[in-house]
């Protein structure tokens, strides 16, 4: 029996893949809890119109996420932190502060996105770097710069 997820299933497949399964556990499992729908020939063109559709908006999505890359990468965002007096910083410098300073350059990262790297080894003033997520196969290599403000 083909069935069409709906949901991702452990040990079965992700949402919109179409899989083989028994007869039995597609009857009594997966449809009654609306985790799948049988896959007839109407259900297979519907999702193969789907899935070219979400294929087209996701390439524009990566366009813009590439875009956006290429933009950022010769950019130093400079984050503002309070120094003592022997030059070190009070506190830590996290994805917050980094995603509101890419945020004044008119760029809109959200903070989960971003991943310092090293990150326990911010202590002073100086460059460091980040990676940020833009898209699932889009990833920016990124130095920020440590500054006094």
């Amino acid at each position: 029996m083909e069935v069409i997820l709906t949901q991702d299933v452990k040990k079965l497949g992700s949402k919109d893949e179409i899989v083989k399964v028994r007869p039995g556990f597609g009857r009594n499992f997966l449809l009654p809890r609306g985790l799948a729908v049988i896959a007839d020939g109407s259900a297979k063109l519907a999702h193969a119109e789907l899935m070219k559709q979400r294929a087209h908006k996701e390439a524009k999505i990566k366009a813009e996420a590439e875009k956006i890359a290429e933009k950022l990468s010769g950019m130093v965002v400079k984050v503002g932190a309070k120094v003592g007096e022997s030059g070190k910083i009070f506190g830590s410098v996290n994805a917050i502060q980094i995603a509101e300073a890419i945020k004044k350059l008119g760029f809109d990262v959200e903070r989960k996105n971003i991943d310092i790297v090293n990150e326990d080894s911010i202590k002073t003033l100086g460059t460091y770097q980040a990676t940020v997520k833009l898209h699932k196969e889009v990833l920016l290599k990124m130095n920020f710069e440590v500054v006094e403000g």
